[in-house]
Parts: C-alpha cells; structure tokens; sequence
C-alpha cells in the first residue's frame, strides 16, 4: 500500500512538474516537434479521431496581425508583429483512413498566452484559413481544412463528387464538424502545453466570425455548446435553403413582369429612401436607424419622378459580398453607359416587389427580405451592347447553389432558358428542397441552445439593419425562434429577459453585409478587436455588454467617433435637444407596430422555419 501511494504521489509531481516547466518554457522550447507530439491525445482518447504523428510540424514564425480590424474583411488598419509557433497535424476519421483532415494552430508565446482559443469565421462556402486571429488576443488559434482542402477550395467547388452525386463528408465537416473537431482537438492539448500551477485545464474558448462565418459560429452554438465560452456572430447566414432562393428573387420578378430598372433608377430610389426616412430616429445624419419606421411611413411612390443622372462605369452585382465596395466570391461585374432619366412607376414596382419578400402564387409568404432602404443591388440587370437595353442578370450566389447543391450538376449559374418561365412557386419549391436536404446541415437553425447556455456560453449576435446580403430580419427571426423554443411556457417579454441573460442582438444602423455602408458613410459599425473585448469581458469578468461598441468609419461627418448601440428589443432614439450629439443616443422600447415589423410566419411551408 505505501509503495501505490508513493508511486501515485511521484506521478503527481511529475505530471504537475511537466505543466510548470510548460507553463515557463519559452517559445522555442514549445515548438519542439517532440514536445508537440507528446502533448498528442493517444489514438482512441478522443472518440473516432486518429492522430497521424509522423505528419506533424513545428516552425517558428512571426507574422504581423492586426489588433483592430473591422468585423469585415474590407478595413485595414496598424497590425503587430507577433511571433508563434506554427503547428501543423493531420488527423483521421476511425474507418475513414483515406481522407486526411489537416490542421494549422498558430500558439503564442508562453509568456503571451492567456488560456484562450480563437476560432475565426470564413466567408461565402469557405471557412477560414488562417490560424493567427488569435494572437491579438493572448489566444492559441486555428484552422482547419475539413478533409477536402478547404484551405485552397471553397465548398462549392468541393461539393460534387461528379455530376448527380454530392459530397455529403465535406457538406457536413464544412457545416460544423472540422470546426468543432479542431476545438475539440485544441482544447485536449493546450493545457499540457501551456499549464500552470493554478488552473491547468481551463481554456477560455471563443468564435467570431461574419457572414457565413457567422452561420459557422452558430453552428458551433447549436452543434458543440459545451466546447465555447464567448461566441461573436455577425449576420448568420443561416437559412440557407431560402437565403440562398432570395438572392435569386430580384431577377424573377423582373422577368415576371417584363421590366427591367436601370440600376440608377434603383440607387435613386435608395438614397431618396434613405434621405426621407433618415429623421425618424430624432436625428438627421444620413442613417436610417429605424427601418421599422420607415417601412410603415414612407411611400415608395413618392420616388416616382425623381431625377437620376450616372456616370458610365463598370458596375457590381453585389451577391453575397461584404457591402457595395468590395467585389467578392459570387458577385458580377458588368459595364454600365451613361443613364439619364427619373424614376419611374415601373421602377418603384421592381424596388417595393424586392423589399416585401417572396410569396407562393396563391400569396403565402415564403420568405422575408432586406429592410427598406438597403441597397438594391441583386435587382440591378445587366446592360447588352448590342441591342442598347437593359437585361436579365441572374446572381450567381443563388444560381450556384440551385445549379451544384440542388440539382447537383457541375455548373456555376442558371441561365436565361432557365429563367424563361420563372415563378414563384418555383423559388418556393427551391426553398422547400434546400430545407429538407440541407437541414442537419447548412440551415444551422436549431433553436434549442440549452447545451451551450447550461454550459455558460454567451452570445453576441450583431447585424447591420441595412444589410444588402442577409437581411436583418432573419437574424431577429432566429432569435424569436430561440426564445420561444426554450421559454415557450413564458410571456414575451419574459423569454426577452432570460435569454437576455447570455444572448444579447444588436442591429447595426445603416451597416451594410458585415462591414459600414458608403450610402450610409455616417452609420457606425463595431470593430473586431473591440467585439472581442466585450466578449473576453463578459465570459471571464462577468461584465455583460448593456450596449454594442460601434465606430463610425466611412468619412462622414461622426467619422471617429464611437457610439454605443442598443441591444434588441430596443430601438435607437435622439432627443431634439441633443439631435446633434450621436453620443446623445437613447433606446426605447419601440411601439407594437414597429415591434410586429420584425415578426414573420412562413406560411407557405407546412413546417417550422426556424
């Protein structure tokens, strides 16, 4: 007997000997390829998951990171040198040996880390290659390659096997699993690298991502709750059998009904929008802060007449990009001539057709839309040359998906035959499949997040109001289905205060698609490093963000200046007395009317959209 206790007692010290020296030893003694391999859970700890230790590398590197980018990727701001070891692994699947999963972890210094892991979203079908988001933050980081290198391909060129036969490996470790495969992995093996005498297990975990890489962040909310402490969601785009169809919607309606706007038609009738609604929050800056109000009290009409002049350029269908001056994965690019004109009844019919949504033929509502005053970007056709006249112009995020994830064919677009007899019931029925298909998947839905709020996750889900891509109601939408799913046996205002308690939505004014709008330049948006300073402050001091950090940056007149924005259920609001001071923001509870604007039912399914 006192031999087991003084042989227990040895491992103890060596054990607790192997963590304080890891917890002092420098970078370069970290980096040790042997070190790394031996901080490898043994093949079987982690269930289904088989290391490949022979592949793994260690480098030290330096990079330079920027500490205060903004949450899209169209910024660019003073970056810091950090130097870090550069890890790489593969793993395998137990009875899956013939695709290899590849790891990148980039790991700070010892004397820089403080037991965090970051994970960062990607954008479009792509999740994220780079491992050193993290450093900013004293956090360990990584990225994954999902088994069909994801580092190099984005989904959609991955997703067929051949024609008729889909992916469904890569579909799902694109979904959630690579993402919550990595943490899992990291979360084993930080702490043997990085222990300490006081806590050698704990490692504060976090996600921030926008876009799709807001989808991938929810995805690990719903999917691996008990993995994450502090999540950063900008505008899911979850949903994505109908997100993907609503992008498409633009170009049937104009083909429905033979018309076809010139694209400065439609700018003039934004900004007119944006220009006539903008006073409604007390405040005259360019920003419409409440599109609730504006979709109740301005009248599209009144655009009717309105002069427009535009200059001939070279012109971008926006798609699933990140606001109207980035040109990105599924956009399109077209000349466009001089136009010269006034907006007409025809004109108004496309742009009020656009911002109510899609319905089935019989009128059932399928899907919601941008908010009043967004950019009209997906409506905008296409100019032919050689008949002088504006024509059909399909956006390829929604064709794409129709094309490869639907009818699973090797094509990147639906084109005009496809078009030629468009309706509604057909974009319904698009919806419908991409549901039913994808709905363990890509729709990243589900509402019940018990797992991660019993785990004591929190959550900071932002969304720009004038989003061009994902519209802000879908997020609202999500989070209503949230707080009726967990608290169905409590009031409304009663689900608003316990999930207030991890779960807080805030809308952005003005923001465009996951960055500051340049038809809005006065609307402030919130910037990387500060989302991740109120996330680190929520999860590790309990300090819980009353309001969103949002920076204007776009050269209006607040450029600079910083605001705190309201949290959903509240709405931004100017005094007349302090209409001039944007610091001077108030949040109101806003009146029933504007309250139901956000609240959609899609009746057009026989079943819950989430």
């Amino acid at each position: 007997m006192l031999f087991l206790v003084a042989q227990t007692f040895l491992v103890i010290v060596l054990v607790r000997a192997r963590l304080t020296g890891a917890a002092n030893a420098t970078l370069a003694e970290l980096c040790k390829a042997d070190n790394l391999r031996n901080a490898l859970p043994t093949n079987g700890t982690l269930l289904g998951i088989n290391f490949l230790p022979e592949s793994l590398t260690a480098q030290l590197t330096n990079t330079s990171v920027g500490s205060g980018t903004a949450a899209g990727p169209s910024v660019s701001v003073a970056s810091n040198i950090y130097s870090f070891c550069n890890l790489t692994v593969n793993y395998v699947h137990a009875g899956a040996e013939d695709r290899t999963i590849r790891l990148r972890f980039a790991l700070p210094a010892p004397s820089e880390y403080k037991s965090r892991f970051y994970v960062g979203g990607g954008g479009g079908y792509s999740l994220s290659s780079d491992a050193t988001g993290g450093l900013a933050y004293g956090a360990a980081s990584g990225a994954t390659d999902a088994g069909y290198d994801a580092f190099d391909k984005s989904l959609d060129q991955a997703v067929l096997l051949a024609n008729g036969t889909l992916d469904w490996d890569s579909v799902r470790m694109f979904s959630y699993q690579a993402l919550g495969e990595m943490t899992l992995i990291a979360k084993q093996i930080l702490p043997s690298l990085y222990g300490s005498d006081t806590d050698s297990s704990k490692v504060w975990t976090y996600f921030s991502g926008c876009s799709d890489g807001g989808r991938q962040a929810m995805s690990q909310v719903q999917r691996w709750g008990d993995l994450y402490d502090g999540v950063v969601a900008g505008a899911p785009a979850f949903r994505q059998g109908q997100q993907q169809i609503l992008h498409l919607n633009p170009a049937a309606i104009e083909q429905q009904r033979g018309y076809f706007p010139p694209p400065c038609a439609l700018q003039k009738i934004v900004n007119a929008t944006i220009e006539a609604c903008d006073p409604l929050d007390g405040r005259t800056d360019g920003v419409i802060s409440r599109t609730d109000l504006c979709m109740s009290r301005f009248n599209l009409n009144s655009t009717v007449g309105k002069a427009y002049y535009c200059a001939a350029e070279t012109s971008t269908s926006l798609g699933f990009g990140f606001g109207r001056r980035q040109l990105a994965a599924g956009s399109q690019t077209n000349s466009l001539p001089e136009q010269n004109g006034t907006v007409t009844v025809d004109d108004v019919m496309i742009a009020r057709a656009v911002y109510e949504g899609v319905f089935t033929s019989s009128g059932k509502r399928a899907y919601l839309s941008w908010q009043i005053g967004s950019d009209l970007g997906d409506a905008e056709p296409t100019y032919d040359n050689a008949t002088s006249s504006w024509v059909l112009n399909i956006p390829s995020t929604g064709g794409v998906f129709v094309r490869k994830f639907l009818e699973r064919l090797e094509l990147d677009n639906l084109d005009d035959e496809a078009f030629a007899s468009i309706t509604n019931d057909q974009l319904v029925a698009w919806m419908d499949k991409g549901t039913r298909e994808y709905y363990d998947t890509l729709q990243t839905t589900w509402p019940d997040l018990s797992t991660f709020a019993n785990h004591g996750g929190k959550l900071i889900h932002y969304h720009g109001e004038s989003d061009n891509s994902v519209p802000a109601a879908s997020s609202v939408h999500y989070r209503q289905s949230v707080a009726s799913s967990m608290h169905a046996d409590l009031a409304s205002a009663q689900q608003e205060e316990r999930l207030d308690e991890w779960y807080r939505l805030f809308l952005v004014p003005g923001g465009a698609h996951c960055s500051a709008n340049s038809l809005q330049p006065n609307g402030p948006f919130p910037q990387a490093a500060s989302l991740m300073q109120q996330i680190i402050d929520w999860v590790e001091r309990d300090i819980a963000p009353a309001g969103l950090n949002a920076t204007v940056t776009q050269g209006g007149s607040d450029e600079g200046k910083s605001v705190s924005l309201c949290r959903w259920p509240y709405r931004p609001v100017w005094s007349s007395e302090n209409a001039t001071d944007i610091n001077a923001m108030g949040c109101e509870m806003p009146d029933t009317e504007a309250r139901e604007s956000w609240t959609y039912a899609f009746e057009a399914f026989g079943y819950a959209v989430y």
